[in-house]
């Protein structure tokens, strides 16, 4: 081997516990952030089929009667011309 080699070598045998650490710590991070991305996933889909659930269903319709209301605003405004 080289002296090049040979020195890069030493140097990575050093480092050995730092570099097993820091792929450790990368490895949690990467499944940290796939198993984020499959419940964001999972979440979409289940909001999706919950909301086209709720669209299938019929709702209820309330219809009201403002000619009370409209007969009032009516009047304020005629006692207001006068």
């Amino acid at each position: 081997m080289s002296q090049k080699k040979v020195d890069m070598y030493k140097q990575e045998k050093a480092n050995r516990k730092q570099i097993m650490h820091k792929q450790r710590v990368m490895g949690v991070v990467r499944k940290c952030v796939l198993s984020l991305a499959g419940l964001a996933l999972i979440a979409w889909l289940g909001y999706s089929a919950y909301d086209m659930y709720e669209s299938g269903k019929e709702r209820i319709v309330a219809e009201a009667d403002y000619t009370p209301v409209m007969d009032y605003m009516d009047s304020l405004t005629a006692q207001s011309a006068e």
